[in-house]
């Protein structure tokens, strides 16, 4: 156990709700990530926007849940991927390799119609409801608990905290547990893992220097013996592939139902546009920025009435039954990445990270 706190009871609160938020804002912003990689990726190599890759990540769910209910969470965590990765590859193979020759609007449009074929076909398949996708054992329950003590101060211990240490047995001791979840140190995991090996296979691979360089001179490519096509089908089934990982933790931590594309599907593309088109960089810390100032903002339930008080500030009564300064954080917390997309827009069309005008 680590102590970080003093007796006080004011401070370790915050500094509790500090962690927590932040922790919770993190692995939210790392699931983005994990999501927003692929597309990065199909759209650097490719010049592709893909408006199924939020349906693929759905799809991944729904085949992680099938085969974990057949042969466990981790066959699936494995074998969705693949399946996924195949039917993007399929997907490229047989459609949108057609229509590439023709621009970016007919990609575009095909691979919107293949987000609501998708949609259909997991409906039809799994149903509209929500299906129960459980993480196996070990990630059930907390991967750390923090424990504020209103005398010791705030103090942490690996998985979930006995039942005895957070009763306190002195009516005048206050002691609070806060459980992080074992599934959202997982995905922060995972995602890690996974943004170490998409730059080490891009920058120290054969593979990676034939895929960057098949973008930019694909006749110099071809020449040296590389089959193009094949590479560009490749690297569209790995994007997929991406996407049904994320789908597989994403759908265990969550809620796996047909809405969850999309949920998560415009915020991804804010997630590239923002962080700089093409740039795998820039999509890392714009997801951590959209996920922290998200869930910072539906933690703090204030609103511009309440922060005037807090300030000493005189409103007059018009003001404060104004419904538009009545809003709490927590209320406008959806449209924030869609604020800072256009902000970014406005003064940084590259992006944070970006070489290419949005």
């Amino acid at each position: 156990m680590s102590k970080a706190g003093g007796p006080s009871l004011g401070e370790p609160c915050a500094m509790e709700f500090f962690i927590i938020s932040m922790l919770n804002g993190l692995s939210y912003g790392l699931l983005l990530f994990m999501l927003s990689s692929g597309l990065t990726l199909i759209f650097s190599m490719m010049g592709v926007l893909n408006f199924a890759h939020a349906s693929f990540y759905m799809v991944g769910a729904y085949v992680g849940y099938s085969v974990a209910s057949l042969v466990g969470f981790w066959p699936g965590l494995v074998l969705a991927p693949l399946v996924v990765g195949a039917l993007g590859a399929a997907f490229e193979r047989l459609a949108l390799r057609r229509v590439h020759k023709f621009g970016h609007v007919p990609e575009l449009l095909i691979t919107f119609g293949l987000s609501y074929i998708l949609l259909e076909l997991v409906q039809l398949i799994w149903g509209r409801t929500a299906v129960e996708f459980r993480p196996p054992a070990i990630l059930q329950g907390p991967m750390l608990t923090l424990v504020h003590h209103s005398v010791d101060g705030l103090s942490w211990i690996w998985g979930a905290a006995p039942a005895a240490l957070c009763a306190a047995a002195d009516a005048s001791v206050r002691v609070v547990c806060s459980p992080f979840p074992a599934t959202r140190g997982f995905m922060m995991l995972v995602a890690l893992l996974m943004l170490v090996m998409i730059w080490l296979m891009l920058t120290r691979t054969r593979v990676g220097l034939v895929i960057q360089a098949a973008l930019t001179h694909p006749d110099t490519v071809e020449a040296l013996g590389h089959n193009v096509p094949r590479v560009f089908m490749l690297v569209f089934g790995a994007g997929a592939a991406l996407a049904g990982l994320a789908g597989v933790i994403g759908g265990s931590t969550f809620v796996t139902e047909p809405a969850m594309a999309a949920t998560v599907g415009s915020v991804i593309f804010v997630v590239v546009v923002v962080g700089g088109l093409g740039s795998l960089s820039g999509a890392f810390l714009a997801s951590v920025l959209i996920g922290v100032i998200q869930t910072f903002a539906v933690a703090f339930d204030y609103s511009l009435v309440h922060l005037a008080q807090q300030l000493g500030l005189e409103l007059s009564e018009g003001l404060k039954n104004n419904s538009v300064i009545k809003l709490t954080l927590s209320q406008v917390a959806p449209i924030l990445p869609y604020l800072f997309l256009v902000l970014i827009l406005i003064f940084r069309p590259k992006g944070l990270l970006g070489t290419r005008e949005g």
